[in-house]
């Protein structure tokens, strides 16, 4: 089970920083706890916007799988600030999540020199006179020599979920935390921090009342993200748009 590069995680990062080291030719092992969640897309299902969406290209420029998935997932297209100026317009895609993450595991399952293990890195192999990472230890007792780990853990490494006062060790909802390596980071003196990021309640769509909301369609000129797409023609699924009010500000702030 011995590889060149070790990658930590199957999400966007994960799925990346993989494919880029099979592509050059190494052996690679992706370690994931979830196989069937490679790719999966937490929360608003899109791609690009402001910034991101450049990024999006960037990454595509150089050899990045990304615009790839988006191209063959996009169920609505956008270019923000379209009517300023190009330094400041972005693209954005809306995603079917289901599409995606299937494109995504599929990109990965077929790489040559890529492998996937559903486990869990809990510690980190390091040499006692140099110092230099040899490889990782996993939940199941596998020791795996690399002569490169990648991390790419993401939210799920020591993830907490919080649901009002309510709070647990998760990744997503119903996943477990990645819990062991922020320990062993820690332990050979690197900082681990988290980030917070707020998931809105999802609605039934049956529920509302869409004939009160306004209806945003996508453009009608669509490019693709990839620049190795030839033909690109999304799905133009129509998004809904809401305002807040007083009332809506108020009931906000009795419940923060």
């Amino acid at each position: 089970m011995d590889c060149d590069v070790l990658v930590v995680g199957g999400g966007h990062a994960g799925i990346e920083a993989a494919l880029a080291a099979a592509r050059l030719g190494c052996v690679v092992l992706m370690v994931t706890q979830n196989p069937d969640a490679i790719g999966r897309m937490s929360c608003n299902p899109a791609v690009g916007g402001l910034s991101k969406g450049n990024l999006v290209r960037e990454i595509d420029a150089l050899g990045g799988q990304m615009g790839h998935l988006i191209d063959r997932s996009a169920i609505q297209w956008r270019l923000l600030n379209r009517s300023r100026g190009p330094a400041v317009q972005a693209p954005r895609a809306q995603a079917d999540k289901a599409v995606y993450a299937a494109e995504a595991r599929r990109s990965v399952e077929t790489q040559t020199g890529l492998s996937i293990l559903m486990d869990t890195v809990t510690d980190l192999l390091v040499s006692g006179d140099r110092g230099q990472v040899e490889g990782v230890v996993t939940e199941r007792g596998n020791r795996i020599s690399s002569r490169a780990v990648i991390v790419a853990a993401g939210t799920f490494l020591e993830g907490t979920v919080f649901i009002g006062d309510w709070r647990a060790r998760s990744g997503r909802l119903g996943e477990p935390a990645a819990l062991g390596l922020g320990t062993a980071l820690r332990a050979r003196g690197f900082p681990v921090g988290r980030m917070k990021t707020g998931t809105p309640a999802r609605i039934k769509a049956s529920s509302v009342d869409l004939d009160a909301l306004e209806v945003q369609h996508g453009d009608t000129d669509p490019f693709p993200f990839s620049f190795m797409t030839e033909s690109f023609r999304p799905l133009d699924i129509p998004c809904r748009i809401a305002y807040t009010n007083e009332r809506t500000h108020a009931v906000i702030a009795a419940n923060l």
